[in-house]
C-alpha cells in the first residue's frame, strides 16, 4: 500500500484513487459554457425568452461559468430534467418538454465537442507518477461512461487508468453507493481509497462511503466548493507519492 501527502496531509495504506473528470483533470469550463449556451440558444429559437433564465439556470452569466453551477457538477439527465421543467412552465406537456431539452442538448452537444476540452497543467506527470506504483487509478465522473471512455482515449491516457466510469441512469453523486461501486469495479477497499474532486458531490460522497480520504481541489481557490475535503489544494502537483 501507498501513502499519498497533500500539504500538511497523509493519507497512508493507500489502495486506490479515484478522480472527478470534469474541473479536475480536465479545464473543461469553455466546453460547459459552450454546450450551456448554445443549448440555451436552441430552446430559445422555439421558446422566445426562455434562453436567459436557462442560462441562470446553468450557472452561466455572460462569459462566467459557476464551477458548483448545475451544467457544471449535474448529470446529463438532471441537466435534461431540469431544461425540461424550465420549458413545463411555459405550458408544455412534460414528455413535450422533456423531448425538446433532451434533442436542444445533444445538438448541443455536437457543436461542443468538435474542440475537446484540454488536460489540467500537471495532470499526466501526476498520472506517471501515481501509475509508477502499485496504485490502481480511475476515474469517476458525472459525465457519461461513453464520455469518461472518449475522453481517456482522446488524452492517450489508458496507461494510467485502470477504471473510466461515468452515470448511465443509475447510481450518480453523491450517492456514496456510487463510490463504493466504483471501488469493487478497480478492486480496491473503499477504505483505503482517495477521492480527488471539485465540488461538495464529490466530497459528500467519498466521506459517507467511508473513504480513505477527500482531496479537494478548486483551480481558482474556492475552499466552498469542496467543502467537506480533508485537504484543499489548487494543482494537482500537490499530491505526492511518499
Amino acid at each position: 500500500m501507498i501513502t499519498i501527502q497533500c500539504k500538511d496531509t497523509v493519507f497512508t495504506n493507500i489502495q486506490g484513487i479515484l478522480f472527478d473528470k470534469n474541473g479536475t483533470l480536465e479545464d473543461s469550463q469553455t466546453f460547459l459554457r459552450n454546450l450551456g449556451q448554445k443549448t440555451a440558444r436552441i430552446i430559445d429559437a422555439q421558446i422566445p425568452g426562455i434562453g436567459e433564465p436557462l442560462l441562470m439556470a446553468f450557472g452561466i452569466n455572460g462569459d462566467r461559468l459557476d464551477p458548483a453551477g448545475l451544467i457544471s457538477v449535474a448529470t446529463r439527465r438532471e441537466t435534461e430534467v431540469a431544461a425540461a421543467a424550465y420549458i413545463a412552465e411555459t405550458g408544455r406537456g412534460w414528455f413535450a418538454s422533456l423531448k425538446i431539452a433532451c434533442t436542444a442538448l445533444s445538438q448541443a452537444q455536437e457543436y461542443a465537442s468538435k474542440q475537446p476540452a484540454p488536460l489540467f497543467p500537471g495532470t499526466v506527470e501526476l498520472l506517471k507518477s501515481l501509475a509508477s506504483t502499485e496504485l490502481k487509478l480511475g476515474i469517476l465522473s458525472a459525465a457519461s461512461t461513453d464520455s469518461v471512455k472518449n475522453f481517456i482515449e482522446i488524452h492517450q491516457l489508458n496507461d494510467y487508468f485502470h477504471l473510466g466510469m461515468g452515470v448511465d441512469f443509475g447510481l450518480g453523486k453523491p450517492d456514496p453507493a456510487f463510490f463504493i461501486q466504483a471501488c469493487t469495479a478497480l478492486g480496491v477497499n473503499p477504505q483505503y481509497t482517495l477521492m480527488v474532486g471539485d465540488s461538495v458531490g464529490d466530497m459528500q460522497m467519498a466521506r459517507n462511503a467511508k473513504a480513505a480520504g477527500c482531496i479537494g481541489i478548486s483551480w481558482i481557490n474556492h475552499a466552498d466548493h469542496v467543502k467537506g475535503a480533508d485537504v484543499m489544494i489548487n494543482s494537482l502537483d500537490e499530491i505526492r507519492v511518499m
